[in-house]
Formats: C-alpha cells, sequence, structure tokens
C-alpha cells in the first residue's frame, strides 16, 4: 500500500507559520527531507511521514509543543486550500461539514480510514457527537490538526455561537495540555475510547456569511462575465447553465432531478425543452465543466486538482481523463 499525503499547499502553509514562530526555513526543510521546490506546485503532494517529520522540527525548532494547536489558531483555512473556500460556499455548516467529507482527500490523506465520511456524527444518549474515524496512532498532531481547525475557524468567523460542548481525544494528556484550554477553550478528556467533539445541535443549521456564492475569489471576472452572460439568456439552456455554474463543484448532486426541482418543471419537461435547443442535460454539463475547466487551468489561479474538485469531479484522474477528451491534452501540459 502505497504511503498517504498531504497537500504540497497544506505543508507550506506549516511551514511559513513555523518561519513566523522564529524557526529557520532551510533547517525546518532539511529536518524533513524536503527541498523548497516540492512546495511551490499545489498540485504536488507530501508524503505523510515527511508532513509529520515537518510538524516535529517546527515544534522542536520553535520550542512550541502545542504547534498544531497554535497553527490552528494562527491561520485560515481558506487562505491555503481550496477546500475551506468550497466549505464557506456552502448554505449551512451542515452543508460545510458534507463538503468537508467530501474532499478531505484533497487536503489531507488518511491510512486505514474506511471509504465514507471521515467526520460522522452520532446521536447518542448523552448528545450529538462529531466523530473523528481516523484509526488513532502515534501522532496526536493529527487529532489536534482536525479538532483545532474546527474551533478555531468557528470561532474566528462566528465569536460566541454556541458549537463544541465537550471534546474527547484517545492521547494521553501532554505536557501543553493548558493550551487546549488556552486555545481551544472547551472542556477536554484525554485518554478516551474515541475522538469525537459533542456539538450544539443549532450549528449544524447556521447560515454561512458567504462574499458570493462561487467559492469566494476563486471564480475570475471571465467566470462572471460567463454567469452575466448566461443571465441574459432566455433559453432553456442559459438558464440550467446559471442555476448549475455556482454548484459544480458539488459534483452528482447537481443532476437532471435536481434542476428541474430548482426550475419548477418536470423532469420530461426539461428534457424536452433541451433536446429542442439541440442539447442534452449530459451535454451541458461536460460543456460547462470543459469551459470552465480552460478558464481556470488558462488563468494559472488554481491547481489541477483544485480544478478537478471546483468542476465536480470526484478525483484528479477522472479529471485528466475528461480534460484529455475535451482538448487532447492532459491538463498539467495546459497549466505548464
Amino acid at each position: 500500500m502505497s504511503e498517504p499525503t498531504v497537500s504540497a499547499g497544506y505543508a507550506r502553509a506549516l511551514l511559513a507559520f513555523a518561519v513566523s514562530k522564529g524557526a529557520s526555513r532551510e533547517a525546518l526543510l532539511g529536518r524533513a527531507g524536503l527541498r523548497a521546490e516540492d512546495l511551490e506546485d499545489q498540485d504536488a503532494r507530501v508524503p505523510m511521514s515527511r508532513y509529520i517529520a515537518l510538524m516535529t522540527a517546527g515544534r522542536d525548532l520553535c520550542a512550541a509543543p502545542a504547534l498544531a494547536l497554535e497553527f490552528c489558531g494562527g491561520t485560515r483555512f481558506e487562505e491555503f486550500s481550496v477546500v475551506g473556500l468550497i466549505c464557506q460556499s456552502a448554505d449551512t455548516m451542515g452543508e460545510a461539514l458534507a463538503e468537508l467529507n467530501r474532499f478531505r482527500r484533497l487536503v489531507i490523506e488518511i491510512d486505514g480510514l474506511a471509504p465514507g465520511e471521515r467526520f460522522k456524527l452520532t446521536p447518542r444518549d448523552d448528545g450529538l457527537w462529531l466523530e473523528d474515524q481516523r484509526p488513532p496512532d502515534n501522532f496526536p498532531e493529527l487529532t489536534e490538526l482536525a479538532f483545532g481547525r474546527f474551533i478555531c475557524e468557528v470561532a474566528r468567523h462566528y465569536p460566541g455561537t454556541p458549537f463544541v460542548k465537550q471534546l474527547l481525544v484517545t492521547h494521553a494528556a501532554p505536557a501543553h495540555a493548558e493550551a487546549y484550554d488556552r486555545i481551544l477553550q472547551v472542556p477536554v478528556t484525554f485518554g478516551a475510547d474515541r475522538n469525537a467533539m459533542r456539538i450544539d445541535p443549532s450549528w449544524l443549521s447556521l447560515k454561512i456569511h458567504k462574499p458570493n456564492p462561487y467559492v469566494f475569489g476563486v471564480l475570475s471576472a471571465h467566470a462572471a462575465a460567463l454567469l452575466e452572460e448566461l443571465q441574459a439568456s432566455r433559453t432553456m439552456r442559459g438558464r440550467v447553465e446559471r442555476l448549475i455554474l455556482p454548484l459544480l463543484h458539488k459534483g452528482d448532486t447537481v443532476g437532471k432531478a435536481f434542476v428541474a426541482r430548482e426550475l419548477g418543471v418536470s423532469g420530461q419537461t426539461l428534457y424536452r425543452k433541451l433536446k429542442a435547443e439541440g442539447v442534452s442535460f449530459e451535454q451541458l454539463l461536460d460543456d460547462l465543466r470543459h469551459r470552465l475547466a480552460v478558464h481556470y487551468l488558462d488563468g494559472r489561479k488554481v491547481s489541477v486538482s483544485e480544478t478537478a474538485y471546483l468542476v465536480g469531479f470526484a478525483d484528479a484522474s477522472a479529471f485528466s481523463k475528461a480534460f484529455k477528451r475535451w482538448t487532447g491534452a492532459s491538463p498539467r501540459g495546459r497549466k505548464a
């Protein structure tokens, strides 16, 4: 089995944070067995072992045993990961959680994790729990990164909002246990039987404040112009494209049944009107993905992997096959 990986962008953000805390960039890279060029391309993947080595080096060189928690408290997820942007394009926190589960591998792969959700909502007698399905291991910083990111991002964007009532972690209390109280500010039980947060159910329906419906600044002026053009269209194709353009990243959930329901027509009527305009729903969707993918890559704004997810593909390999069918070339060649 190949070793799990972490996105280069995620590793680069950790490197920059450790440097801001006083560590030497060269020393960090050297101890992690990384080169600066390994982190330049957002499409690159860093072996988990090297990411762990980078975290360990940062912790030592910064004299900051709680570096993972401090990283969560001192950085914004959306600034170094398109997954953060996608989550913030959701309507509610519950929908954002679904997006996080769908796109989790784009940020970090977890060894031994079964297919499906990593963060699972589990009702119990004492309340609603959000449980991390990652198998416990000997690197508790991964648990700190997961729950720290949840708690710190909510506190940053929605101060005072009820969220976590209790935190359980399987690892023993570390020497920096006080940092949990200082940074996370929630009751913590160490040495528990699972990694989980007991949450306020109202958090799931909390509306997300988003500046626009397009995964924040990822779509550029060209895509905005495309939307304006679609808005001016009175054809059924234009109406459908206008509806699904901001939602392409949701993948298969944006299907014919969804579109027909949103437009207030039957599936048969949608099929008939599109056919009269010489296009099927599948052709329309494929063409829209093609146009947006070319735009993203030509603009050098997002990586190949991020483009794949933004236009609704479950993984980069499926996107690469589709892109070669569209253009006759690989997406990496287009981006170069």
